[in-house]
């Protein structure tokens, strides 16, 4: 397989995200229905933070045993274990204190918030709802960008195989990651143009293409491992958000349901991956 069939499979792989992005044009959803697509993008990035926390973790627990079972160095162990609690805390705090930068630039008399939304960036422009849809695709996409090393790795190693195994799990598990993306949208029945939805499978699905191309030709466990912490990170901030939507909308038997529904849907896809000995 040539370096360029496997980059177009590894695009494929992540622009699978674009199956489920068009359902956040769905308008003036119930106060029931609101609750359940705000619970079941819960569900699914639930699975992912302990998808991308465990396989970051694990190189910190790699890098553990190693030193105290076969004599490697310490401090291999320790600069991995703060590198990966750093980039953990940074993917989750630096997201607090953008937003809380959004809202202090919003706040003003009628005069200075029309000033600001001429001077302001494009996420400052963005509704809540956008916004958080907008968090929810960067922090998918360092996941994505994990998945496209793992592709460009297998396939450099003349594994071919397990490439194409690896291209249509992660493929049929992304798919599920564009209605986990749009769900703050569709909850609040804001439809986003088909150029936001547009802009959101790129930030979400691009990194696979990215990783691929990367993972054919680098290999650095700690670079992996920081991306991977990060992602957790920013996966956590938006997990947050949207519990803080969930108690207001109510429906607590709704939303349960969502949740477990949006747990198996990660589950399910992933046991493909699995099936691949990813």
């Amino acid at each position: 397989m040539s370096e360029g069939e496997v980059l177009i499979l590894g695009a494929i792989a992540g622009f699978t995200i674009f199956l489920g992005l068009p359902i956040g044009r769905v308008r003036s959803p119930s106060l029931a229905l609101k609750a359940f697509l705000n619970a079941v993008a819960v569900g699914i990035l639930l699975f992912l933070f302990w998808d991308v926390l465990t396989g970051s973790f694990e190189t910190v627990e790699a890098a553990l045993t190693n030193a105290n079972d076969h004599g490697a160095s310490w401090w291999r162990f320790i600069r991995l274990a703060a590198l990966f609690f750093a980039a953990i805390t940074v993917g989750l705090v630096s997201l607090v204190y953008y937003d809380r930068w959004l809202a202090r630039r919003q706040t003003g008399g009628p005069g200075a918030a029309s000033i600001e939304e001429m001077t302001a960036g494009p996420v400052a422009r963005l509704t809540d709802p956008q916004r958080l849809a907008f968090f929810i695709a960067l922090g998918i996409g360092f996941h994505h960008f994990y998945e496209g090393l793992a592709i460009g790795q297998s396939a450099a190693a003349g594994e071919v195989s397990l490439a194409l195994l690896l291209i249509i799990g992660f493929g049929l598990h992304n798919a599920t990651e564009g209605f986990g993306i749009v769900a703050p949208m569709a909850a609040e029945g804001e439809a986003p143009s088909w150029s936001f939805l547009l802009v959101l499978g790129l930030i979400g699905g691009g990194p696979t293409l990215v990783g691929t191309l990367i993972g054919q030709s680098f290999v650095n466990d700690t670079v992996f491992m920081a991306c991977l912490a990060l992602a957790a990170g920013s996966i956590l901030y938006v997990v947050i958000e949207l519990l803080g939507v969930a108690r207001k909308l109510g429906h607590k038997e709704v939303a349960t349901w969502g949740i477990v529904l949006g747990l198996f849907a990660g589950f399910v896809t992933d046991l493909v991956l699995v099936a691949a000995g990813a």
